[in-house]
């Protein structure tokens, strides 16, 4: 299986139980806690809802028709500034290794840019060793602390990309 077996899109309506599966299922698959992380966000069951503004934006990756991951962007939450953060990047085992990660953050990014962002944060957790590695590999820098407030708690790795 290669990366052309997978399509990259952006959601529609009809994507939220699929993504919200795919989500809930990586973070339990990692051994991450289901409070203060997407698990228990509201957001993870209207995924397509949630990013509706018009600097927002999630796409998904496809799989003979089923969504096997996904990553968005959208405004840093409680922050003052022009600083979007990638939202909700999670893949199924499926879909792992073979380039799609760093292909759907260049999408994000370079949406992220045309949308007028000057830089890009993401938390994730120190486990989640592939998950920094893709980040350090598409130029995302390790902060010594939060910026703005998601409500992610349980998220204490905190990077950030200048567009």
């Amino acid at each position: 299986m290669t990366m052309e077996d997978f399509i990259i899109r952006e959601i529609k309506p009809e994507d939220n139980l699929g993504l919200s599966k795919v989500i809930r299922s990586v973070i339990l698959e990692m051994g991450a806690p289901k409070i203060g992380t997407a698990y228990e966000d509201k957001a993870t069951d209207t995924m397509f809802e949630n990013f509706q503004k018009s600097t927002s934006f999630y796409f998904v990756v496809e799989h003979k028709g089923k969504v096997v991951g996904g990553a968005g962007i959208a405004q840093l939450d409680n922050f003052e500034g022009n600083i979007c953060e990638l939202q909700k990047m999670y893949f199924l085992p499926i879909a792992r290794g073979k380039g799609l990660g760093s292909k759907l953050i260049s999408t994000c990014l370079k949406e992220a840019k045309k949308v007028g962002f000057e830089s890009c944060y993401l938390e994730t957790m120190p486990y989640m060793n592939a998950a920094k590695k893709l980040y350090n590999k598409n130029g995302f820098t390790d902060l010594n602390k939060p910026m703005g407030n998601t409500g992610h708690y349980s998220c204490n790795v905190w990077m950030l990309k200048e567009l």
